[in-house]
């Protein structure tokens, strides 16, 4: 089995902290998007979206998250023989759908300073128009993804979607507050996917240094961020990466300017 993600993916980390839940083994594929090489012939060629996470087995390839979770939760099934399936498969299924509605990259980027933002951008329109030229083939993919670009920096610059970016995370997050009231974990008294799902959203917002604002406010979440962070899979595909927030958001400024030098020599 093979997984090309980043680290910093939030679908990503879904994906691999499912995959530690259920102890799969599996081939680590890093395919870094702030330097583009997700946008890479090849991997457009399995994965017209150019999105992480791709999970491969053999020829089955998914990239829907949550199509992959369901997947890595039957290989388990078939494995072992033993079905998995509980009483409260709904619930947990209702969660995850509700969870991947929201779309952090919008709030990510509307945290980012406009400087490293747009700079970023402007490096992976040319990696993109670069890309394109070799591959004229895959022209009408690539311009697809030139279009998204633009069309994300649009809606950056809109003050009403921002808001109602903020305010699905806010009702999302006060149905979990609510939920965790009366259950220890989203769906239940079982550790689950859904639980998988909310991880890196929580881990998002603490990274971005709004911790106090959308977790800290709400004890039960702040109660069950302490919990969850004591899972060994939040350890390793997270917790690893994320030690120390603060040294961290001053060494990725130089990082950033790094790794996209070294790759921008290149066009």
């Amino acid at each position: 089995m093979q997984l090309y993600h980043h680290p910093y993916s939030m679908d990503s980390q879904k994906v691999r902290l499912a995959l530690e839940e259920k102890g799969i083994d599996y081939t680590s594929n890093h395919a870094n998007p702030l330097t583009g090489k997700n946008m890479d012939s090849s991997f457009f060629r399995m994965n017209p979206t150019a999105k992480l996470p791709v999970f491969q087995n053999g020829a089955h390839i998914l990239f829907d998250t949550i199509e992959i979770i369901k997947y890595i939760e039957r290989v388990v099934e078939v494995s072992s023989g033993v079905e998995t399936n509980t009483s409260n498969d709904r619930e947990i299924n209702e969660w995850m759908q509700k969870i991947q509605r929201w779309n952090p990259k919008i709030f990510t980027l509307s945290h980012v300073p406009d400087k490293y933002r747009l700079f970023v951008s402007k490096f992976l329109r040319r990696v993109v128009i670069a890309r394109m030229a070799e591959s004229p083939d895959l022209a009408s993919v690539y311009h697809l993804k030139l279009r998204i670009a633009y069309e994300t920096e649009d809606k950056l610059k809109n003050v009403d979607l921002l808001k109602d970016n903020e305010e699905e995370l806010v009702q999302l997050l006060d149905e979990a507050e609510v939920q965790l009231s009366e259950t220890t974990y989203l769906a239940g008294e079982e550790f689950s996917m859904a639980d998988v799902m909310l991880i890196p959203v929580l881990a998002r917002l603490s990274l971005l240094d709004v911790e106090d604002e959308y977790i800290e406010s709400r004890p039960n979440i702040s109660k069950y961020w302490k919990v969850v962070k004591q899972r060994p899979s939040y350890k390793a595909v997270i917790g690893n990466y994320f030690s120390g927030w603060r040294k961290y958001r001053t060494l990725l400024k130089t990082w950033l300017f790094v790794c996209i030098r070294s790759v921008l020599r290149k066009y």
